[in-house]
C-alpha cells in the first residue's frame, strides 16, 4: 500500500529574519578571516597581472564558475583586460583563446576539480603564470598553481554546509581586492572607467558635460541691469527656463532673477513691475558652473542648494549658457 509523504510543518512561526541575519553573520566572520590572509601571495598575484602583456583569464565549474564570471568583468571594466573561459570547453578547443602572454585565473574551492586540473599541463606548457583561487591550500591546483590565493572560510553558511555560499561570497570579494588594487596601482580614473561604460546610466553620468545639455547663445535669457522687471518677464516667457541672468555690456554676470524671486516680488507691496530695475530685485552673486564640468556636478550641485537652475560662465564670469533641472531629466542624468 502506497504511504502519502507527511505533509510540510507549518512555516508560520518561522523566524526568517533571525535565519537571514545569521548568514550575514557567518559570511562576515568569514570575510575576516579571508581578508587576514591577504598577504604576499596576494602582491604577487597583482604583480604578475600588472607585468603581464596579455588578459586575465578566468575559468571556473559550477558555483566557482559563475564567481570567475564576475570577477572578469569587473576586471575588464577597471582597466585590466580579461575574459571568462569555461574549463569543460577549454579542453575541447576553447583553450586556443589563450595566449603565451596570458595569465589564467582558476577558482576551485576544492582545489580537486577534474577540468581544471585538465587543463594545467597545457597552460604550463605554453608558459602562462596560473593564479589559483582555492579554499585548501594542499590541495592539487593550490599545489601546482605559480600563486595559490587561499579563501578558506571557517564555514558555510548553509546549514548543511553544501550549498557554497560564504565560500563563494569570500571568493567574489577577493576578486574584487584584486581588481581594485590592480585599479589604485594603475591610476584608473573615472573617465577611463566611463569610456568602458558609455551605455546606460553609467556612461551619461561620466561622461556628459555641461556643453551637451547646457542652453547657449541667444537660447540663453539675459537682459541688462536697467531692465523693469516686466521686461525681464518676457525674457523669461520667451527662453523657457524660469529665469534670466542679468549682464553687462559685456555679458559678464551681474545676478539672476528666477521665478521665485518673481513670487517674493508680487508679495512686495513697494515693487511695480512695470517700473522696478531688475537690478533691484535680482539675486547677487547666484551659483554657477563651468562649461568643462559635468553634467552630473551641476544635478549635485542644484540639490546640495536646493535651486533649480544655473548660469553657465567661463573663465571671465561671462554667461555662455544655462540649464535648469529639465536639462537634466531629459539627459537622464538624475
Amino acid at each position: 500500500m502506497r504511504v502519502s509523504p507527511a505533509p510540510p510543518a507549518s512555516t508560520d512561526a518561522f523566524d526568517f529574519a533571525a535565519s537571514g541575519r545569521r548568514v550575514f553573520a557567518i559570511e562576515g566572520e568569514a570575510l575576516a578571516a579571508v581578508a587576514g590572509r591577504i598577504d604576499g601571495a596576494f602582491t604577487a598575484a597583482c604583480r604578475a597581472i600588472l607585468a603581464s602583456r596579455g588578459r586575465v583569464v578566468c575559468t571556473g565549474m559550477g558555483k566557482s564558475g559563475h564567481v570567475a564570471r564576475k570577477i572578469a568583468a569587473t576586471l575588464a571594466s577597471t582597466g585590466t583586460p580579461a575574459f571568462y573561459m569555461h574549463p569543460g570547453e577549454a579542453a575541447h578547443g576553447d583553450l586556443g583563446m589563450v595566449t603565451d602572454a596570458d595569465v589564467v585565473l582558476a577558482l576551485s574551492y576544492s582545489g580537486e576539480s577534474d577540468e581544471l586540473l585538465l587543463l594545467l599541463p597545457a597552460l604550463k606548457r605554453q608558459g602562462n603564470t596560473v593564479l589559483a583561487m582555492t579554499g585548501r591550500a594542499g590541495s592539487t591546483l593550490a599545489r601546482e598553481a605559480d600563486i595559490h590565493l587561499d579563501v578558506g572560510v571557517p564555514a558555510e553558511a548553509c546549514p548543511l554546509a553544501l550549498a557554497p555560499t560564504s565560500s563563494t561570497t569570500a571568493s567574489l570579494a577577493m576578486g574584487d581586492a584584486l581588481a581594485v588594487a590592480l585599479l589604485e596601482a594603475r591610476g584608473f580614473t573615472a573617465d577611463d572607467f566611463a569610456r568602458s561604460h558609455p551605455a546606460g546610466a553609467l556612461g551619461r553620468r561620466l561622461l556628459l558635460h555641461i556643453t551637451d545639455v547646457m542652453h547657449a547663445g541667444d537660447d540663453v535669457p539675459r537682459v541688462g541691469p536697467a531692465a523693469t522687471i516686466s521686461e525681464a518677464l518676457v525674457e523669461m516667457s520667451r527662453k523657457r527656463l524660469g529665469m534670466t541672468a542679468v549682464v553687462d555690456a559685456d555679458d559678464r554676470l551681474l545676478g539672476l532673477y528666477t521665478d521665485g524671486d518673481l513670487r517674493r516680488s508680487l508679495d512686495d507691496a513697494g515693487v511695480d513691475l512695470r517700473t522696478t530695475r531688475i537690478d533691484a530685485v535680482m539675486t547677487r552673486a547666484p551659483k554657477t558652473i563651468d562649461a568643462d564640468a559635468l553634467a552630473v556636478e551641476a544635478a549635485q550641485l542644484m540639490e546640495a542648494h536646493k535651486i533649480n537652475a544655473l548660469l553657465v560662465v567661463d573663465a571671465g564670469a561671462r554667461v555662455v549658457g544655462a540649464l535648469n533641472i529639465h536639462d537634466l531629466l531629459r539627459a537622464r542624468v538624475v
